[in-house]
């Protein structure tokens, strides 16, 4: 009895020993704190409470930049009457009826024709950017409004008018008369901007008024409408049906950029208008009300390296002309297909984008002196800028009947991946082919195949390869099958839903 009274305390004793040096030692959790008692500080406990700057913690105060910023952004109210309305897709506005399901980018206003005469409302956002009531929002939220309200921080309701606007690059400039001293947005420069950048948000999303997110530039320079013009900020600071017009902010509290579209299909994938180009356009709204862009009136696109081996080209860089637009200035000075634009009045160019970039930022009626390598050769070609048209959708046209595979040119798909035919004079009217167009039909693009990655579509017009005039299938099959795997062909190709002349590279395949 008492050997076992001996070995219970000594056993009591060893946990009793044990628990005291595991609180000494810190190796137990504190105990959960009744909720009136607070719980005392540590130096642990302060540690987690204030964390370094992280991805999760950027250690950027928004709190103080809204504070400053917000009493800026503005509510807009536009009312249109019910007639007519087009479908539009890509910005986003006011909360109406929902694109369908298979339309990438979203944006409000009247889309569809209702057949109704009653007032439609739209709601957005913009931002004052001078203390006498100018204001900058989307050009898809006052289009064709017959009234505009706007609704300032202060809760005042002011009747607003348009100075200018411009669809191409979906901005807008409106103004509340007989007002000063109201508070002002400073505007920033986008062309600082780095992607992972922190920036916030503001607007009136689905009426709730200065809502503010926070989130980071996802993407620079992302195309989705018009890819000549296009340079949106893509962020995943969230944007939602009213957020357009209102300002895209940095950490310093600058606006950055203007808020313009979602994508319908993900969250968080919002679009903001760099607020560089909305201040290069801000003279010609005040004083014309709209904007005038030089134009020389071709197509281009990148000289990659596929291109460049292709076609052997000894340039790198620069703008590669796929068409000339008949009677254009460029049609004029004598550009041609295949020509390289590799500099503007003296200064080199990198890409097509900058040159189209360059050209639009000039008046109509100056002149623009090209340096152009054609053949291997640098030609100097001055052109006199036109204006550029107005941007329209162009008419798709039918395409031609679906036709039974060939399977006397498998070896051919087997390479380019493409079925073709001869063109009669009934498929080059119902194409509406200029004339003459010498050329084969592509009537089926195999899936999976090189010519599919390289996006030539069905209905396409093959026009050459390698610079080679193709006006048969047999001249195709000729050409074709002296190339070897691995080879990457040049594709010289008439689009006539688009009524344009397009350039593509295309990579033997090699299996």
């Amino acid at each position: 009895m008492v050997r076992r009274f001996t070995l219970i305390t000594v056993a009591l004793t060893a946990i009793v020993g044990f628990l005291v040096g595991a609180i000494f030692a810190g190796g137990f959790t504190r105990p959960a704190v009744s909720a009136g008692a607070p719980a005392p500080r540590t130096d642990s406990a302060r540690t987690a409470a204030t964390p370094a700057p992280s991805a999760l913690n950027p250690g950027v105060n928004f709190a103080d930049v809204v504070e400053r910023i917000n009493p800026s952004v503005v509510n807009i109210d536009a009312t249109t009457r019910g007639r007519e309305s087009r479908r539009r897709r890509g910005r986003i506005g006011a909360p109406d009826t929902p694109e369908p399901p298979d339309t990438p980018f979203d944006f409000g206003g009247p889309r569809f024709d209702r057949g109704l005469e009653s007032p439609h409302r739209g709601a957005g956002s913009g931002f004052i950017i001078d203390a006498d009531g100018s204001i900058l929002t989307n050009n898809h939220v006052i289009d064709r409004a017959e009234r505009i309200t706007v609704k300032l921080s202060d809760g005042r309701t002011l009747r607003a008018r348009v100075i200018g606007a411009d669809p191409d690059t979906d901005i807008a400039l409106i103004k509340v008369d007989g007002q000063t001293g109201l508070p002002v947005a400073p505007l920033g420069d986008s062309s600082t901007l780095r992607m992972g950048e922190w920036v916030c948000a503001i607007g009136n999303p689905l009426g709730y008024e200065h809502s503010v997110t926070v989130g980071v530039v996802s993407f620079l320079g992302r195309k989705l409408f018009d890819k000549s013009l296009d340079n949106y900020i893509q962020t995943d600071a969230a944007i939602n049906f009213g957020n357009s017009g209102g300002p895209l902010i940095n950490s310093r509290g600058e606006v950055i950029g203007i808020n313009a579209a979602i994508s319908s299909r993900a969250t968080s994938i919002g679009f903001a208008v760099p607020i560089n180009g909305a201040s290069a356009i801000l003279p010609q709204l005040r004083a014309k009300g709209r904007v005038q862009r030089g134009y020389i009136g071709v197509g281009l696109r990148e000289v990659d390296p596929e291109l460049e081996r292709s076609l052997k080209l000894n340039v790198s860089r620069g703008a590669l002309v796929q068409d000339v637009t008949a009677g254009s200035p460029a049609d004029r000075a004598g550009i041609r297909a295949y020509d390289i634009i590799v500099a503007l009045d003296g200064e080199p160019i990198a890409s097509d984008d900058e040159l189209i970039r360059e050209i639009s930022a000039r008046a109509p009626g100056s002149a623009a002196k090209l340096k152009v390598v054609r053949d291997g050769r640098d030609q100097a070609v001055v052109v006199k800028l036109a204006e550029r048209p107005p941007r329209e959708a162009g008419e798709v046209r039918g395409e031609p009947p679906a036709q039974p595979p060939d399977r006397a040119k498998s070896d051919l798909d087997a390479l380019l991946g493409l079925n073709v035919r001869e063109i009669d004079r009934q498929t080059a009217d119902r194409l509406e082919l200029p004339k003459p167009t010498k050329g084969i039909l592509i009537t089926r693009v195999e899936p999976m195949s090189p010519s599919f990655d390289s996006g030539i579509e069905r209905g396409t017009v093959l026009l050459e390869i390698n610079r080679q005039q193709v006006d048969s299938v047999l001249e195709y099959r000729r050409i074709v099958r002296a190339s070897q795997p691995g080879d990457v062909l040049t594709l010289y190709l008439y689009a006539p839903d688009l009524e344009q002349r397009q350039i593509k590279t295309v990579r033997v395949d090699d299996r």
